[in-house]
C-alpha cells in the first residue's frame, strides 16, 4: 500500500539526508538543537533521532516520528518549520534527501541507511524483552476482571491490541532512547 493510500492515523517516520557545507557544522549542530525543541512542542511529535556524518563525510540524517499523517503534515506544512528551514538551506551543500516511511520500521535504525551499524541482534532482543514483558505482564492484569471469562482466543485480541499500542507509540520511543548510549556501544 503506498503512503497516500494509508489512513492519515497511521504513525509515520519522516527521513532526511543533509548535507552540511565545510566549515558549517557547528552552526548546523546550534539549529539542529532549535529544530528539536521546535519539535518537541508539536502535536503528535513522537521523538527526533539525529545520526551525525562518520569520519571524512557530511551527511546528517534525522528520523523524525509522528504518531499520524496528520501530525507530520501539520508539521510539514507549518511556519514554524518554514522559518527554520530558511536558516539551515545556506548551510546545506546539495539536494536533501527526504522520505516518508510508514509504520513501526524506525524502532531502532533506518533500514534505508545501509552504512549505519545497527545494534547487535542481542541487544535489541534484551531492550525489547525488558519493555514488553511488563507492559504484557501489566495489560494482562488490568484487562483480566473484563476478559477474565472470555474463551482464551478472544482474551488474547484485546490484551494484543492494547500491548502493540503501548509499545507502539509510549514505551519503544522511550526505552530506546534511553538505552540508545548502550544500543550503540
Amino acid at each position: 500500500m503506498s503512503l497516500p493510500e494509508r489512513a492519515e492515523t497511521d504513525p509515520v517516520s519522516l527521513v532526511v539526508r543533509r548535507r552540511v557545507r565545510p566549515g558549517r557544522e557547528a552552526e548546523y549542530e546550534a539549529l539542529l538543537t532549535e529544530g528539536a525543541a521546535l519539535l518537541s512542542r508539536v502535536p503528535g511529535h513522537r521523538g527526533t533521532g539525529i545520526i551525525r556524518p562518520v569520519a571524512g563525510d557530511r551527511e546528517y540524517t534525522l528520523v523524525t516520528r509522528f504518531d499520524s499523517l496528520r501530525a507530520a503534515a501539520d508539521w510539514e506544512l507549518s511556519a514554524e518549520r518554514a522559518e527554520w528551514l530558511s536558516k539551515v538551506e545556506p548551510l546545506i551543500d546539495g539536494q536533501v534527501s527526504f522520505e516518508k516511511q510508514p509504520g513501526l520500521e524506525f524502532w531502532f535504525t533506518p533500514p534505508a541507511a545501509p552504512t549505519l551499524r545497527q545494534p547487535p541482534r542481542w541487544k535489541m532482543a534484551l531492550v525489547t524483552l525488558a519493555a514488553l514483558y511488563p507492559v504484557s505482564v501489566g495489560s494482562g492484569l488490568l484487562l483480566a476482571p473484563a476478559v477474565g471469562h472470555w474463551p482464551p482466543l478472544l482474551r488474547a485480541l484485546p490484551q494484543m491490541v492494547l500491548v502493540v499500542a503501548v509499545m507502539t507509540y509510549l514505551v519503544m520511543p522511550t526505552v530506546t532512547r534511553w538505552a540508545a548510549p548502550w544500543l550503540r556501544r
